[in-house]
């Protein structure tokens, strides 16, 4: 690997890192593959059944590092109009990606939002005026009458040093980004179909097509400045290390003159183009010299892969022999006749490379590859209007997802040491969230046909007016807490001075300060955690449910108690396979109105599995401390032993009872009072009761469905005690 450096420690990459390392692992809040459906389009087909809640992450996750980059409030949003270049205005991203891919994403989202900041649009909207005319009269003069021809091709050796520019000022300015560039660089310039179409006897006669390939990848380490006339003094006039050391250009209207100049050095040294009803006309102007594909001449895919390798580690004399008895002895093909012998040769003295059809095919598109980046027209898969409403309603839900459960079991058969697994994080239930249909337990048919018997069987109970006309009961005793009384105490040593005792100082009393005690409740955060997995379905959610209205209802009257409220599940976005933890915030008195419950509790419904302790680890950062002026509780419903699986941990059994137990332990270490209520049924077993006393020890208490409404008693009671 060969690198360029200038005295600021700016690397200009040559060529491809052999190890791709991801570098989105650094900041992505979600890099499981299987849970992104896709996002960026690179050459990839569009599918359906998009995973919004990835690309959602993702969206906010460019978006900010876009805003860090450019010191701009940039909006990044994705391709739904078929928007698929820079305006100058917005970034605009496809609907398709992966893992694999998701670097080069990041690179493009950063090259596209560093053109907002620094390049003038306006320069090539006006580009066929900019150009000065001595440009055109020239082309005339060697057969390019196309007007068309001269503005596309400054346009597109304009978009190549503008490329530099913006990129090497990335490089300089924030330098921890260079990877996600290197990336990108790797995709479009740095792959062995290029590097052969630069060593190879293609695009060697002086064509403006051969110029521009040799122009555009005059950053890779196999340019060959000998193939074409005048290439060399290109090379010194765009000058890349001047562009690496930002010496110049220095904005966008210096690159264009350069370009300009670019574009004369190829005109100067182009070969005359010819009309078709010239005599002799070249049937290869598109820069290609013919080849027999059935020559011996040719060179395989396998053997250029070995011959790269060789140039990569050093391996290969200037004949291109093995120098140093290590790797494979590769010998250049001697190129056809048909080659001109002063273009024939590589700038190492060794021979061009004559490729074969397949070869020149995937060149081709290698190099079309390239002009349409240059362009800025990347292909980019295209998000339905249905899916951007979706990903906004994720976006709004303020949804995350947290890593959790480092260092438990990977497997429960072959041991292992897992180094956690994700946790879905939703910190706010909207009507456009149920209206999504992204999350099972806040399902829209389940609000539309909460009170419509002919659609769904359902019972007549009704856990949202139900708990909220106990909770105005339970509320009327919770109102004193809003309440506070003050005594007086004159005639102290000490305190404020009484203004209706001053005169007694004159009778020799030194006794005229006053002390005011004021008797009020302390404030109280309250969290109440429900597990909606899918066995509380039934009365065991009804009444948990209700319970949790009421203690919401109650709190909103007493006043001076914050109440949030989570339930706990699984999230499949297939609804195929186990998903992820979910831990959903449905209600936050702080920031909601009670006419939310009202209105969007009757979504809520039981499914998925029991991720326990990994909710809680989730969420951990958010509960609010308790103090000697802050009550602070945390209230658990569950029915059942923690259970969850997949590829990268194993939650269940032992490990997952000692896990809980640790996030109980943490709660009760930020001061935080535990109340869990095991809410029992008739299959429950003495081992799921035993469980759930080593998860919450003294603070655990068994409860049915009978008698569900005794724990937001006690939870008032709580609140009365001083």
């Amino acid at each position: 690997m060969s690198f360029t450096k200038d005295n600021k420690g700016f690397i200009f990459r040559s060529g491809p890192v052999k190890k791709q390392t991801n570098y989105s692992s650094f900041w992505a809040d979600n890099n499981d593959s299987s849970l992104v459906d896709s996002f960026l389009g690179l050459d990839e087909s569009v599918t359906k059944g998009k995973d919004v809640v990835a690309l959602a992450g993702y969206k906010r996750a460019i978006s900010n590092f876009v805003s860090i980059v450019t010191s701009k409030n940039i909006p990044v949003v994705f391709n739904n109009n078929d928007e698929s270049f820079t305006d100058g205005k917005k970034v605009v991203l496809g609907s398709n990606l992966n893992d694999k891919n998701f670097d080069v994403a990041v690179g493009l989202a950063l090259h596209e939002g560093s053109h907002i900041k620094l390049s003038d649009f306006n320069i090539l909207r006006h580009l066929e005026h900019n150009i000065p005319q001595e440009v055109y009269d020239l082309a005339d003069k060697v057969g390019v009458t196309d007007r068309m021809t001269v503005i596309q091709t400054v346009k597109s050796i304009l978009n190549y040093i503008e490329d530099r520019r913006i990129d090497s000022y990335i490089f300089r300015t924030s330098p921890g980004y260079k990877g996600y560039y290197h990336s990108m660089y790797d995709k479009y310039f740095y792959n062995k179909n290029v590097d052969k179409g630069l060593l190879s006897d293609e695009f060697r006669t002086e064509t403006i097509d051969s110029y521009m390939f040799r122009i555009i990848n005059l950053h890779n380490k196999n340019r060959q400045l000998e193939a074409l006339k005048g290439l060399k003094n290109i090379y010194e006039t765009i000058s890349l290390k001047s562009i690496m050391s930002g010496i110049y250009p220095k904005d966008t209207n210096d690159v264009l003159t350069l370009a300009c100049e670019v574009m004369e050095l190829i005109l100067l040294n182009i070969d005359k183009v010819e009309t078709p009803s010239d005599e002799g006309g070249n049937d290869s102007s598109d820069g290609n010299s013919p080849s027999d594909d059935s020559s011996d001449n040719t060179i395989s895919d396998e053997d250029f892969n070995s011959l790269l390798d060789d140039v990569e580690n050093g391996n290969l004399d200037s004949s291109g022999g093995n120098s140093s008895g290590g790797g494979k002895s590769v010998e250049l093909p001697v190129p056809p006749d048909s080659v001109p012998s002063s273009n024939s040769g590589n700038d190492d003295g060794s021979k061009s490379i004559e490729l074969s059809d397949r070869q020149k095919d995937l060149l081709k598109k290698a190099f079309d590859k390239q002009k349409d980046f240059l362009d800025g027209n990347i292909k980019k898969g295209k998000l339905s209007k249905s899916d951007t409403n979706k990903v906004k309603a994720i976006e709004d839900s303020g949804a995350t997802y947290e890593n959790v459960g480092n260092g438990l079991e990977l497997n429960r058969w072959n041991g292992g040491v897992s180094k956690g697994t994700k946790c879905l994080v939703v910190k706010k239930l909207t009507q456009s969230l149920i209206d999504s249909q992204q999350f099972s337990c806040a399902a829209k048919w389940n609000q539309e046909s909460y009170h419509d018997k002919s659609r769904y069987s359902r019972s007549d109970y009704n856990f949202v007016e139900e708990g909220l006309r106990l909770g105005s009961i339970l509320g009327k005793k919770l109102q004193v807490r809003g309440e506070e009384t003050s005594l007086k105490y004159s005639r102290k040593d000490s305190g404020r001075i009484d203004k209706r005792l001053l005169a007694e100082l004159g009778f020799n009393n030194p006794n005229v300060f006053s002390q005011t005690f004021v008797d009020r409740y302390n404030k109280a955060y309250l969290h109440i955690s429900v597990d909606a997995s899918s066995s509380m379905s039934g009365k065991k959610w009804n009444k948990a449910m209700t319970s949790t209205v009421a203690m919401i209802k109650a709190c909103d009257m007493a006043g001076n108690i914050d109440v949030v409220v989570s339930i706990r599940a699984t999230h499949s976005p297939d609804n195929r396979t186990q998903g992820v933890p979910l831990i959903m915030v449905v209600y936050d008195s702080r920031v909601d109105k009670l006419v939310k419950v009202k209105r969007l509790f009757t979504s809520l419904r039981a499914s998925g599995t029991t991720p326990e302790g990994l909710c809680f680890e989730a969420i951990m950062k958010d509960l609010i401390p308790g103090n000697s002026n802050q009550d602070s509780y945390f209230v658990n419903y569950s029915d059942g032993q923690p259970y969850y699986g997949n590829d990268e941990i194993s939650y269940s059994g032992e490990s997952a009872c000692k896990h809980t137990r640790k996030m109980v332990n943490d709660m009760r270490n930020k001061g935080l009072k535990v109340m869990s209520y095991f809410i029992g049924g008739s299959y429950d077993s003495e081992y799921d009761m035993k469980d759930f006393k080593i998860m919450y020890g003294d603070d655990a208490s068994f409860v049915n469905t009978t008698n569900m409404m005794d724990v937001a008693k006690t939870m008032n009671k709580k609140f009365l005690d001083k």
